[in-house]
């Protein structure tokens, strides 16, 4: 089925719309509940102000994104990879980094609980 030009809100309940696409589609406040989306693809969306909860999102693959000023709260990130991301003035707060491993980062400025990391890894470095 096409729909094209329609102004009006739908409402879909209970139903089967696997392989649809939606191109050109504006859906502004639109709410998803209780929805199977497995391989669904997002190109060229601006997702400002959504707010993903109670969320599935095991083996994302996010590229490309501006995500300036995203809050990430009560998130599983264990084997999660971050690599080519600007994490400039980011902060980590009360979480477990045990085993985290970082490496070929830039990290002037870094500091764990008020300590240079690079004032630290000198130090090491000096008596190691």
């Amino acid at each position: 089925m096409e729909i094209n030009d329609l102004q009006e809100p739908i409402q879909a309940v209970n139903s089967d719309l696997g392989k649809s696409s939606f191109v050109g589609v504006k859906l502004d406040a639109a709410r998803f509940e209780d929805v199977l989306m497995s391989g669904v693809r997002f190109e060229h969306v601006s997702m400002t102000e959504a707010r993903l909860t109670h969320m599935n999102l095991s083996g994302i693959a996010i590229d490309n994104a501006l995500m300036s000023g995203a809050q990430i709260r009560n998130a599983g990130l264990s084997g999660a990879r971050f690599r080519d991301v600007d994490l400039a003035g980011a902060s980590v707060e009360n979480a477990n980094l045990s085993g985290l491993t970082i490496s070929n980062c830039n990290i002037t400025g870094l500091q764990i609980d008020g300590v240079l990391v690079s004032d630290a890894l000198a130090a090491y470095r000096k008596t190691a």
